[in-house]
């Protein structure tokens, strides 16, 4: 499995650094990832989920191992760093 594309789009939002869709294969897109700033300024990668009835946070696509979780991770944050020039930082 290969990131194919990544697209990155801005976020008004003060707790959203920006959103992201990825294309896996040149053959299946993947939209509403949320890159996640920490008030310590570490990043997180959101994969897209709903809001339960009872305020739980579920997400609806994701990987299936966490290999694949860094891959998608280190993609985006490579994409999003290409467009705002500055370091990003992974909580592990």
């Amino acid at each position: 499995m290969e990131i194919t594309e990544v697209r990155i789009g801005p976020s008004d939002d003060e707790r959203i650094a920006a959103y992201a869709s990825i294309t896996i294969d040149d053959c299946f897109v993947v939209h509403g990832l949320q890159l996640k700033i920490s008030k310590k300024g570490d990043y997180y990668l959101f994969m897209p989920g709903r809001k339960q009835a009872d305020g739980t946070y579920t997400e609806i696509v994701f990987p299936a191992d966490n290999a694949t979780r860094r891959m998608i991770e280190e993609k985006v944050f490579a994409a999003y760093r290409a467009i705002v020039d500055e370091p990003v930082k992974r909580k592990h």
